[in-house]
């Protein structure tokens, strides 16, 4: 069976890349994401984080991104997070 893997990639601005590395990482220990990870660039685009994630199905990723819309919680805690990047976008893959 195969899984749906999300990147969703943003460029900071400079010097809030680890700013906006560090929310997700929290986001992600509090349980709001699943199976997720934080990726930083090493080689490539400067301030670049990317958020990883997997799921069984695009209907479990749409499920998913619904629940996070609804929670006033997560929404306090994502409050002024795009006042940290410049630019950013996602992307769906299949994971075979």
């Amino acid at each position: 069976m195969s899984m749906i893997v999300v990147r969703e990639h943003f460029v900071a601005k400079p010097g809030c890349a680890s700013k906006l590395a560090a929310l997700w990482k929290e986001i992600a220990e509090a349980g709001w994401a699943g199976r997720f990870r934080v990726l930083t660039d090493i080689t490539g685009e400067f301030n670049k984080v990317v958020l990883e994630s997997e799921f069984a199905d695009l209907a479990e990723f749409e499920r998913r991104m619904n629940e996070y819309g609804a929670s006033d919680e997560l929404c306090e805690r994502l409050r002024g997070y795009t006042d940290l990047y410049q630019t950013g976008g996602r992307e769906i893959y299949r994971l075979w």
